[in-house]
């Protein structure tokens, strides 16, 4: 499962990361402040954003809000030292679907994620996902045209795995790079758009409309 944490504090950012790959299992992007945080949200496919209340600039309440207000539909949990009942309900009311207070033991925060994930969310594709004349399997990492297999690299599956996450969406070049390359990598948006160019090639059919849509200046729109 995807995770987006929000948090200021490297030291606890850090350790809240490598908590949640290491015993939790999860996949986590981090940023350290609302405006990045809300930019990845609205460009990526999380099952669960985990927010600071207090960071710099835009804070993980606003960040719940416009979201909600936008119909993102996916958990949010809030961390945050303010502990009075008052700050707990004008949380919630924000659009968190929970709080945890700070400081906060790991394993209350891997419990409250394991009651996210279990009570909110249906998987955001099937294993086995079918447009036009393909068929992608996200397990075998295998993609097949009318029967026929089409080999891919990593980086293109992950990159075709990322756009029909987020089939219809807008993705820039910030998000592609962040997701299939990782945060802090040292690659350019040419190599986004070269790897682009090359699963387009591959999903290049005659009797099918182009997937993969250019949106000048922005990025790409994946419609299957």
């Amino acid at each position: 499962m995807n995770m987006l944490l929000a948090e200021d504090d490297q030291k606890l950012g850090k350790l809240v990361k490598y908590v949640l790959e290491r015993k939790g299992g999860y996949h986590v992007d981090w940023v350290s402040n609302g405006e990045d945080a809300l930019d990845y949200a609205r460009g990526s496919a999380y099952d669960v954003l985990i927010l600071d209340w207090m960071m710099p600039g835009m804070n993980g309440v606003d960040v719940c809000k416009r979201l909600r207000a936008a119909s993102y539909s996916q958990a949010i949990l809030l961390l945050t030292a303010k502990d009075a009942l008052q700050d707990k309900i004008f949380g919630l009311d924000a659009g968190a679907d929970d709080y945890l207070t700070k400081p906060f033991e790991m394993d209350e925060l891997l419990a409250r994620l394991r009651v996210l994930t279990r009570r909110n969310f249906a998987p955001v594709q099937s294993d086995l996902v079918t447009f036009g004349p393909f068929t992608f399997n996200r397990v075998s990492h295998r993609l097949s045209r009318r029967g026929e297999a089409v080999l891919l690299s990593q980086r293109e599956y992950q990159l075709l795995d990322f756009f029909l996450q987020n089939n219809g969406n807008v993705l820039t070049r910030e998000a592609i790079l962040d997701r299939v390359w990782g945060i802090g990598s040292d690659v350019s948006y040419k190599n986004v758009d070269v790897t682009v160019k090359m699963l387009r090639d591959k999903l290049d059919d005659a009797h099918a409309e182009p997937a993969i849509h250019s949106i000048r200046g922005v990025g790409y729109r994946f419609e299957a």
